[in-house]
């Protein structure tokens, strides 16, 4: 990335392979499948060990998700986070980007559009 425009223009979305929930009041509950070797041999084994591990996201964060589709710009999704909660998202940007790098580059949730 060459410059804060080009980053602002970064468009993303929720990977087709995720599985989540919107709760009734508007949070996210991520449904991530655990289908490691041991889990399967500890299941079948008759441990409970459960077959999704539930991640529930704050308001903030479920906003943020819902809000990634493939058109909205990481400028428009902040603006309306802006309008959403004011003051109780700053550092606005920083604290955006941060989520976004996360669930991309560690938890691969959402990809890139180009």
């Amino acid at each position: 990335m060459n410059s804060n425009e080009e980053i602002l223009n970064l468009k993303f979305k929720i990977c087709d392979n995720i599985n989540y929930i919107v709760t009734e009041n508007k949070t996210i509950v991520l449904m991530e499948k655990q289908e490691h070797k041991i889990q399967k041999i500890l299941r079948k084994l008759k441990f409970n060990i459960p077959e999704y591990k539930k991640i529930e996201f704050d308001e903030y964060c479920s906003t943020v998700f819902l809000m990634l589709n493939g058109e909205n710009t990481v400028r428009k999704i902040g603006e309306n986070l802006d309008l959403k909660y004011g003051q109780k998202v700053y550092p606005l940007y920083e604290r955006l980007l941060l989520f976004l790098n996360h669930i991309y580059t560690n938890c691969n949730y959402i990809d890139k559009v180009n």
